[in-house]
């Protein structure tokens, strides 16, 4: 039954779209593996953080985020569990996508963001809003987008970069890029550690106790042209890590928490005219181990394993006019101690449409329906447009339909899951505005969400279990701003973001608990000849942590400073200074998990 409604819908997306060639597609834009991306999200608000942004930053994924976005994280302490909430949603409704490919957990429906090493990308890209219609479940606050570029160029490239700081916390990154006009090969490595035993502001000879953690990721990207139309490529990572849960101000913890995390990807690209396509197949593989006492050897385990087989179809009509459809089948099974063997089987097809009616005016479409023989997938959409009437002044209009495949844990968590669960759904709309004048930016975007059969683990009769429960509304606005501007020797860089979210539970009509009304970051960088001096500030105001607003975590800022100077001649030789949390503020994101006190990091960077 859902291969006959597939090839239906199918057959109506494609049966009337059939025109001349057209001339061939840039060879730059293969080298990039997530179009959809950079062809259609003109209408809505994307912050790209380029590789200079990434390695002036911490190495973790909130980290730079948090700094360089308007999410708020939930962290468990330093590199413990790290949980996003964009825009007002939950942890599960923030995408991650690598390399075009949805990599949530289909175990717990998220990505932790303390897993993902920053360096071991070349570009990194939020994507605020709805993004269902393109990449599938979860993408309704918005979508993290971690690129690896194959480059067909003549190219030897090396770069390290080593850290060591406070608490006795070492990081080591290596990334080798060799390519010709034939062939491109990237490889890194990457080793993260720390004992992470800082001290607890405002107590009495209290220290983070059994929070130390290691990680260790492999990426290899490979790129071959065999002639102009065809190119293989490939991209893998294996991600390995060990972490100590630490406790809570008042309660300790001897848990640990093991994780195994491969994803590989080949991908087939045809270029001919004004045609393209993308054939893809994807094997993910994640599998935890949780120990309640890391003495002892009992522990609970499970495992997803991934196949994905997409087929990505365009065709360029002219340089204003591009139509692209998608078919993709996934083929999820989920092994583990508390859920048991299951299967999951999804397909779905998708339309895109880009249209530049004017120089001033164009605007995208949107439209996925999923198939699935578990639950029913409304057909979820998105429409935008921009206009700009004039060179420094542009408007953004954008409404979508989105959702949220329950998750294993979800349905079959033993003695708890709940099978009858229905997929989350959202509508949402948004307006945005971008000004641009010389060396300044500024964006504005004001966004407004209903989101209806939210999945809650809730207690009934003294068991924990999941139920659709939840209708939230969510509304607010952001803005991004920008300002860079070279003058003789000298260079200044200011990049700031701030967001205002009101996000009410209906029932109870009070705001969801862990979301701040007020948040923002800003980065200020000044560079004079070798030297480059840089300040970060972040403000999160307070967040209730009851339902009943009962209780709540004070509002917090931290700021932090650095200086580098780069001795190098031809290539770059960089050293580097950080001091963080320089005004030592005490501060949670997590009721009774604080955060570090003033602390310190050293850093070399080698490009050669």
């Amino acid at each position: 039954m859902t291969a006959k409604k597939l090839l239906v819908f199918w057959m109506l997306l494609l049966c009337q779209f059939i025109f001349a060639q057209q001339d061939s597609i840039a060879l730059k834009e293969v080298t990039v593996s997530d179009v959809q991306l950079k062809k259609f999200s003109n209408t809505q608000s994307v912050i790209r953080l380029s590789d200079s942004i990434i390695e002036k930053n911490q190495p973790s994924l909130t980290s730079l985020l948090n700094y360089n976005s308007t999410i708020y994280f939930k962290e468990n302490g330093l590199g413990m569990v790290s949980s996003p909430s964009f825009r007002g949603t939950t942890a599960q409704q923030t995408a991650v996508i690598w390399n075009g490919i949805n990599i949530n957990s289909q175990l717990l429906g998220q990505t932790d963001f303390n897993t993902i090493t920053t360096m071991d990308f070349d570009e990194i890209d939020v994507r605020a809003g709805g993004g269902s219609a393109i990449y599938g479940s979860s993408a309704i606050g918005g979508s993290i987008h971690l690129n690896n570029d194959l480059n067909f160029k003549d190219q030897f490239r090396n770069e390290l970069q080593v850290s060591y700081g406070s608490f006795n916390t070492f990081g080591a990154n290596y990334k080798m890029a060799v390519s010709n006009e034939k062939v491109s090969v990237n490889v890194g490595v990457s080793r993260n550690s720390s004992e992470n035993d800082y001290e607890y502001l405002d107590t009495k000879n209290k220290h983070n106790e059994n929070g130390q953690f290691y990680n260790t990721s492999l990426n290899a990207d490979f790129g071959y042209r065999f002639n102009r139309s065809n190119f293989l490529k490939f991209y893998s990572q294996v991600f390995e890590g060990e972490r100590h849960f630490s406790g809570t101000l008042s309660a300790p913890s001897k848990s640990k928490y093991q994780d195994l995390n491969s994803r590989n990807l080949i991908e087939w690209d045809y270029f001919s005219g004004g045609w393209s396509s993308k054939t893809k197949v994807a094997f993910l593989n994640e599998q935890y181990k949780y120990f309640e006492n890391f003495k002892l050897n009992n522990f609970e385990t499970s495992k997803a394993e991934t196949f994905i087989a997409k087929y990505d179809l365009a065709y360029n009509f002219n340089n204003k006019m591009s139509l692209n459809a998608v078919l993709d089948y996934t083929k999820v099974k989920g092994i583990g101690s508390e859920i048991g063997v299951n299967i999951r089987e999804m397909t779905s097809a998708v339309l895109l449409f880009r249209h530049q009616v004017l120089e001033k005016l164009g605007y995208e479409l949107s439209v996925r329906k999923e198939f699935n023989d578990d639950y029913e997938s409304p057909v979820l959409f998105a429409f935008g447009t921009k206009i700009q009437p004039f060179k420094i002044y542009s408007i953004k209009v954008n409404v979508s339909r989105n959702f949220r495949i329950p998750t294993f844990n979800d349905l079959y968590w033993q003695g708890s899951g709940n099978p009858d669960l229905k997929p989350e759904s959202s509508l949402q709309g948004e307006l945005g505005q971008e000004i641009k004048v010389g060396s300044f930016s500024l964006a504005a975007t004001a966004y407004y969400m209903e989101i209806k059969d939210l999945i809650r683990w809730t207690p009934v009769l003294g068991i924990w279990t999941p139920e659709n429960v939840g209708e939230v509304k969510s509304y607010g606005a952001e803005a991004v701003f920008g300002f860079n501007r070279k003058f003789g020797n000298h260079q200044i860089r200011l990049n700031a973001t701030y967001g205002y979210t009101v996000s009410e539970d209906q029932k109870l009509e009070k705001q969801l608990v862990y979301v701040p009304y007020h948040k923002s970051a800003s980065n200020l960088e000044y560079s004079w000849r070798k030297f480059t001096f840089s300040y970060q500030h972040l403000y999160n105001g307070s967040v209730y942590i009851l339902n009943d607003h009962s209780d709540k975590l004070e509002e917090y800022q931290v700021s932090n400073v650095g200086i580098d100077y780069d001795f190098g001649q031809k290539n770059t030789w960089r050293i580097g200074f950080r001091a963080l949390n320089i005004w030592n503020e005490n501060y949670q994101s997590v009721s009774k998990r604080p955060l570090p006190g003033s602390n310190y990091v050293m850093n070399l960077t080698l490009k050669f």
